[in-house]
């Protein structure tokens, strides 16, 4: 049987840190599914990379870089494995120039892989949108499309944690769930 959690949070809290303990607490094999790449023209990103590595540097998991075919992966893996996804906005990072429809349909094909899935898969995800909107119109594209993934998985997951200032916090536990759909209150 599959089991779906939700890591979210700010930058640097703490969220993939917490989602390697929770992968470790499942006693399954674990895939680490990484959706970024090594580009070694960016100094910044690759020492990023290597800070997670490090952590990871004294366990036996598999890694595999997935930077677009998510659903693929996820379907194709087995009931004892835990597959920990990080991240998700860098894998809606790297589809941020398909339009609006191929957008959509890989986001319908990654919720529904999950509904027929047998492994345990832990997502890690940015919040986007607790500041300005964007000036920009692929910044907005980028924050409404993330928001929208991330809202869907929190009605798809169970537990969902918010891990923000190094503290992680089950919503799940702590908060009401709102409809899946974002009609406003009202709305028919």
């Amino acid at each position: 049987m599959n089991q779906i959690i939700l890591v979210t949070g700010p930058a640097r809290s703490g969220k993939s840190e917490w989602a390697e303990n929770l992968a470790i607490q499942s006693q399954k094999s674990v895939i680490y599914v990484a959706t970024g790449v090594v580009d070694k023209t960016d100094p910044e990103w690759v020492a990023r990379i290597a800070q997670h590595q490090k952590r990871r540097e004294n366990l036996d998991w598999t890694t595999l870089e997935v930077p677009v075919n998510l659903a693929a992966t996820i379907s194709h893996a087995s009931g004892n494995h835990c597959l920990l996804v990080d991240s998700l906005g860098t894998w809606v990072a790297n589809l941020l120039e398909i339009d609006d429809s191929q957008w959509q349909k890989a986001e319908q094909e990654l919720l529904s892989c999950l509904t027929r899935g047998h492994s345990q898969v832990i997502f890690v995800g940015e919040e986007t949108g607790w500041g300005v909107v964007p000036a920009y119109p692929l910044g907005r594209t980028f924050r409404d499309r993330l928001g929208g993934l991330i809202r869907h998985l929190g009605s798809l997951a169970n537990p969902v944690y918010l891990v923000t200032g190094g503290h992680a916090l089950n919503l799940s536990q702590l908060g009401v769930p709102l409809s899946n759909g974002e009609k406003s209150l009202g709305s028919k």
